[in-house]
């Protein structure tokens, strides 16, 4: 059985939509994703509880999908199942996105699961390559994506984020623990005149098989709204949802949206 362990957002009813059978929804308290109701919700500081309750409704796969931001934690509320993996625990939330990712998805493996990736479960998310708006990149726009790729490069061994923006050749903002929506909030007002572009790729190295950047209609209307001229991704290492909706955003505002070859 598969049980998919969510977050916000509308990922993970497109991964449960595409799956043969009904998979197990399982949300993190304080994180429930659209359009999907929960079969189980459960608090970190009961982990371990929660993890012998997937055993016992026999699942076998987990799939991490939607956006968690890192969720309060309360010693004190610890349960007696959860107590052993403290450590494991304390280690993922002291490590950047892709460490503590990392090392919740091997506290599941060591518990016997396996781990499904949403793109695996639901390819068809997967963004196809090309320039998929009318907007066309000019000649400054490839320059300043080329320097884009400079900046996530040096950043991928920090572990920090998986976007920058990047206009007329200068670097505005760069995605940290805050995420996209917080770079995107704190560009300053001058970013407008720049023609600058959201890139958006995963870093260097990252397990895809949990936290695969996405975008999708939110995506789109949020650069849009700061005055960006597009989003750059990588095809097929990016998910776009709503991929219809989120196309005629981006032609109505105007914007460039390319999805790169993957590297």
């Amino acid at each position: 059985m598969l049980a998919l362990v969510t977050g916000r957002g509308g990922l993970p009813a497109r991964v449960a939509a595409a799956q043969a059978a009904p998979p197990l929804v399982c949300v993190l308290e304080g994180f429930a994703p659209d359009g999907l109701a929960a079969d189980i919700t459960f608090r970190l500081e009961h982990l371990g509880s929660f993890l012998q309750h997937l055993k016992d409704r026999q699942v076998t796969e987990v799939c991490f999908c939607g956006a968690i931001e890192r969720p309060p934690f309360d010693p004190t509320a610890l349960d007696a199942a959860t107590m052993p993996l403290v450590p494991v625990m304390m280690q993922a939330m002291g490590a950047g996105d892709d460490g503590a990712l990392r090392a919740v998805m091997t506290l599941f493996e060591a518990q016997g699961f396996v781990i499904r990736a949403a793109h695996e479960l639901a390819p068809e998310l997967l963004a196809p390559e090309g320039v998929l708006t009318a907007a066309q990149p000019d000649a400054q726009m490839q320059a300043d994506v080329a320097r884009a790729d400079q900046v996530l490069a040096a950043l991928a061994p920090l572990d920090v984020g998986q976007g920058c923006v990047v206009g007329a050749g200068q670097v505005w903002g760069i995605e940290t623990l805050g995420g996209t929506d917080h770079m995107l909030a704190t560009l300053p007002a001058a970013v407008k005149d720049a023609r600058a572009l959201l890139v958006k790729q995963p870093k260097s190295g990252q397990d895809l098989r949990a936290d695969m950047p996405t975008i999708g209609p939110r995506t789109v209307e949020a650069v849009a709204a700061v005055g960006l001229a597009g989003l750059v991704v990588r095809a097929g290492q990016v998910i776009l949802l709503a991929p219809e909706e989120t196309l005629e955003r981006a032609d109505e505002a105007g914007l460039v949206l390319w999805s790169r070859a993957p590297v």
